[in-house]
């Protein structure tokens, strides 16, 4: 086996172990998405790669969704819904703006890999999703690899959740999915 295979399958077993270990949060991430008015993610770097994904997910399933940072973002108002990805929780922009909505009345779901950050302090539903310190993990998957990737699966699943919960189907997502001009 070469040494990209390896790492994929190292990658794979890892996340398939993170995404198992997240517990009851999930349940309660579904039904806040699923019950908002308007849902607004942030994230920076990679971890923002991973909520924009999100974000245009949620807009496929009909949601009133929106990116914190464009131009275009409307402001966050009491009802709304913040998602803010940060794997280490402190990266300071994520933490202010989980402070800033709760301030003005907003849910806050954090998803990080750190339980005791001050992201998941200030979150009213928190997804852990942590990495496992072993040899491996620098040299197959380095930095932040394996909280993106599991990030990304885990939130596709709760996409099929909420999908269900608010009677979607793959086929009225699709009339989401890209104007054709």
């Amino acid at each position: 086996m070469s040494a990209a295979k390896d790492a994929s399958r190292y990658i794979l077993d890892a996340v398939a172990k993170m995404v198992d270990a997240e517990g009851d949060a999930v349940d309660q991430a579904v039904t806040t998405i699923a019950k908002a008015k308007r849902v607004f993610v942030y994230g920076v770097g990679r971890s923002g790669l991973v909520a924009r994904a999100f974000a245009m997910r949620l807009t496929q399933l009909g949601l009133d969704t929106f990116f914190i940072g464009e131009t275009i973002t409307p402001i966050v108002k009491a009802g709304d819904l913040v998602i803010i990805v940060s794997n280490t929780g402190t990266t300071m922009s994520a933490v202010q703006t989980a402070n800033i909505a709760r301030r003005v009345g907003a849910a806050v779901l954090a998803v990080t890999g750190n339980l005791h950050s001050k992201l998941a302090q200030a979150a009213n539903v928190s997804l852990i999703i942590s990495e496992g310190k072993d040899a491996k993990r620098s040299h197959f998957a380095p930095l932040g690899t394996l909280f993106e990737t599991a990030s990304l699966v885990l939130l596709d699943g709760i996409v099929a959740e909420v999908m269900k919960e608010l009677g979607e189907t793959e086929a009225s997502m699709r009339g989401r999915h890209a104007i054709m001009v």
